[in-house]
């Protein structure tokens, strides 16, 4: 995985695990790579890996079966959901409304490129 210097990586790694999670690849109930396995496929140290399901813990989408492993909890699409958009709000937002701003783009041609975006990347 390629890491941006501009944030931290056990949140990078966070928003990997939210992102397989919102694309159907790990599913509720289910055991997810444990620390050492994703270390491995991350390149990292296991203790940033560590890291990250803790913060994920902390927010309700996962569950650690002590001696088991770490399972996605039962309501895990809407705590991921949850969690993403107000990082989403409170982090990139502030940034975007920026340069909406400054670069003078109206609502429509927004509006416009974001139909066109959905229609390529999601639409089957």
């Amino acid at each position: 995985m390629e890491f941006n210097n501009n944030k931290a990586i056990y949140l990078q790694i966070a928003e990997y695990v939210c992102e397989q999670i919102l694309l159907g690849k790990w599913k509720a109930d289910e055991k997810i790579p444990s620390v050492r396995e994703m270390a491995i496929e991350m390149e990292v140290n296991p203790n940033t890996v560590m890291r990250t399901y803790e913060l994920l813990q902390s927010k309700n989408i996962l569950n650690n079966k002590r001696g088991i492993g770490f399972f996605l909890a039962d309501n895990t699409i809407d705590q991921v959901k949850q969690y993403r958009k107000t990082t989403f709000i409170d982090d990139e937002l502030p940034n975007l409304f920026r340069n909406i701003y400054l670069l003078e783009i109206d609502f429509d041609e927004l509006k416009s490129r974001y139909q066109t975006f959905v229609s390529q990347n999601f639409n089957a």
